[in-house]
């Protein structure tokens, strides 16, 4: 009898394992017959994390109230007595006093300055009274070609880092003063090979910047003067050597010591002045701070001084679409130099997708960056997007600043 209910029990549960079977592939069947996903895995090129859009955060304007203090006023009085013996009010009084001293000998002292043709900018200049000048800046890669060129026009035009070969074509900056305006055209670093012979770099950027040294009218030849005096490199004084070994009658050659502020005997320069004081090709010397401006505008008033009579090639005051395009696209390279290392930044392909004026007189800005490997993506978005996010906001701040208008950046991270 026993044996009975035990066949009864297995036969039961084998009767139950063929429905379940027959079930399970009824609703496999059913779920087969309906339309798929293109994407089943799940996977998605274009994640959330990989796009930055500023519209998404909000930056904080000058509209913005400052905070309001949070210790008690009478604290703080009681404080004030305890400290100087004296009551808070005639603090504040004195406080106001300077203040207001400071204020009027700082408006007395540029009421008395001489005039800087600032009221003349905005007259138009006759076609036949135009002076230009067109300067190319060149050296090494880290020389400071790049900041030079920023204080020199007076607003970022080209990526700065401490990075080597920032730069990686031409940028142009463009300074008008009165009737005289100077192109200043920052280059990619140059190299000399063993042989004392221009080298000529895998990627046409060095090649490019060698055709063109021949173009301009003046030739700004700058390298680290600190480095030199600390590290000298050989390479840096073959290319200094070779640029000023012969006299060019179409160019007029200067040389620039660079970085000078670093430099803490400054008795040091003049060796190096000395050093490099033989070579015929180099008609002027200058000792400047391209980050800081010491000796800039001794320099500038002797390349205004340089202009020939020649009709102007940019537009004078305002800048132009394609000069704020170009401003764009450094500041984000900019920004990503400095927060992703090693050869990525070098990798990476920028390239600009939209550019937009909005009818409220904001502008929407569109970035693609582009890369070889996912591994490389993954790496420049970061962790759930932060890396994109921060390079982003500071570059969208940046913009802002320099366009004085609102900027609304879009950067799009995608595998080529």
């Amino acid at each position: 009898m026993q044996s009975w209910r035990t066949l009864r029990a297995l036969t039961s549960l084998s009767r139950t394992t063929q429905i379940s079977h027959s079930s399970s592939f009824n609703v496999l069947r059913l779920f087969v017959s309906h339309p798929q996903p293109e994407n089943p895995g799940g996977i998605v090129e274009d994640s959330d994390d990989s796009v930055f859009d500023s519209s998404d955060f909000r930056l904080p304007t000058a509209a913005d109230a400052a905070p309001k203090p949070t210790w008690d006023k009478s604290y703080r009085e009681k404080a004030d007595r305890a400290i100087f013996g004296i009551e808070p009010e005639k603090i504040y009084e004195d406080e106001k006093k300077r203040r207001a001293n400071m204020l009027a000998k700082a408006l007395l002292e540029a009421s008395l300055s001489k005039a800087d043709e600032e009221e003349d900018a905005d007259m138009p200049v006759k076609e036949e009274d135009q002076l230009s000048l067109s300067v190319g800046i060149v050296g090494v890669p880290n020389a400071g070609k790049s900041a030079l060129t920023n204080y020199m026009v007076g607003t970022k035009v080209a990526a700065v880092s401490r990075k080597t070969n920032t730069t990686t074509h031409e940028v142009l900056g463009v300074l008008t003063k009165g009737n005289t305006q100077i192109c200043f055209f920052d280059t990619p670093g140059l190299m000399l090979r063993h042989k004392g012979y221009p080298h000529k770099d895998v990627r046409c950027r060095v090649q490019s910047a060698w055709s063109s040294i021949d173009l301009y009218d003046l030739l700004i030849v700058i390298f680290d003067a600190h480095r030199h005096l600390t590290k000298p490199d050989s390479r840096v004084t073959r290319l200094i050597r070779y640029m000023g070994a012969q006299e060019n009658p179409k160019q007029k050659r200067v040389l620039c010591m660079n970085k000078v502020d670093l430099v803490e005997v400054k008795k040091d320069l003049l060796k190096v002045a000395q050093e490099f004081g033989d070579l015929p090709g180099y008609e002027k010397y200058f000792m400047i701070s391209g980050l800081k401006g010491s000796g800039v505008k001794d320099l500038i008033q002797f390349l205004m001084e340089q202009a020939v009579k020649r009709p102007w090639d940019e537009e004078p005051t305002t800048l132009t679409e394609e000069v704020m395009k170009n401003i764009a696209i450094e500041v984000v390279r900019e920004r990503m130099l400095d927060h992703i290392h090693q050869e990525i930044p070098y990798a990476i392909d920028q390239r600009l997708m939209s550019w937009k004026e909005l009818p409220d007189g904001s502008i929407r800005v569109e970035q693609h960056l582009i890369t070889h490997k996912l591994s490389q993506r993954k790496i420049i978005v970061g962790k759930n997007g932060s890396k994109i996010g921060r390079i982003g906001m500071e570059a969208n701040e940046e913009l802002r600043s320099i366009f004085k208008r609102d900027v609304h950046l879009v950067l799009r991270v995608r595998v080529a």
